[in-house]
């Protein structure tokens, strides 16, 4: 599978799978027609995890212009969506299909309604989307992309906390919304890595987060190519 990164972190997420699916749309939608050098036409729908802003900003934009959306009950519900055409709702452990595409959601552990994960299959290809969750209770066989989330360090918070740049507070937030270091490689070691060809590290902190670093100690435990996006 070809992955573009147009935008990952706390400011927008958006991603692109062989420039036909979108994962998520949490930038603005000039940005993304940019990125998409104005050209929607091969785009067969855009999956939405949850509602944060930094995930869902331009689906409204989206299905203006014919474009389908595929988000959970949940997250239509917090973003006053129900009954827009072009929204479809998806639910954990209910595949659907999208064109070539046969998705499962799956639930994730994040402080937002239903929020989802995706495990993509494609022409014999699977690919595993998990973002905005501090751990992940499901395992996954015969992967071959895996696009996850590793927002912080612990050591990297813990002293940004001593130091005074981090206010303590925001540990506890983070402890149970997003996926650390520490936890990216916990489930990575309890999965079937076999047949992954590449590791996609996503939506990592702009203060808690060492992108080298945590690239060097996933590639280390893996031997996997390791993308920081």
């Amino acid at each position: 599978m070809n992955i573009r990164c147009f935008s990952s972190g706390s400011k927008g997420n958006c991603y692109l799978i062989n420039n036909e699916l979108l994962i998520e749309c949490g930038i603005s939608y000039k940005e993304l027609q940019k990125a998409l050098n104005f050209d929607f036409s091969r785009i067969s729908g855009c999956l939405v995890s949850h509602f944060h802003a930094d995930h869902s900003k331009c689906f409204r934009e989206l299905l203006k212009n014919g474009i389908d959306c595929y988000m959970s009950d949940g997250t239509m519900a917090a973003l006053n969506a129900h009954g827009l055409c072009f929204l479809y709702s998806v639910k954990s452990g209910k595949g659907c299909r999208i064109q070539d595409y046969y998705i499962l959601p799956f639930e994730t552990e994040h402080d937002a309604d239903e929020s989802l994960g995706f495990l993509i299959y494609r022409e014999g290809e699977r690919l595993l989307y998990i973002t905005d969750s501090y751990y992940c209770k499901y395992k996954f066989i015969g992967l071959n992309f895996i696009m996850i989330e590793c927002n912080y360090s612990l050591d990297i918070l813990n002293a940004n906390i001593e130091s005074g740049r981090i206010p303590e507070a925001m540990k506890h937030r983070l402890l149970k919304s997003h996926f650390s270091l520490e936890n990216v490689k916990k489930f990575l070691t309890a999965n079937d890595l076999s047949q992954v060809q590449q590791i996609y590290l996503i939506h990592l902190s702009d203060s808690n987060s060492n992108a080298d670093g945590f690239q060097r100690e996933i590639h280390e435990l893996t031997g996997k190519e390791v993308i920081v996006c």
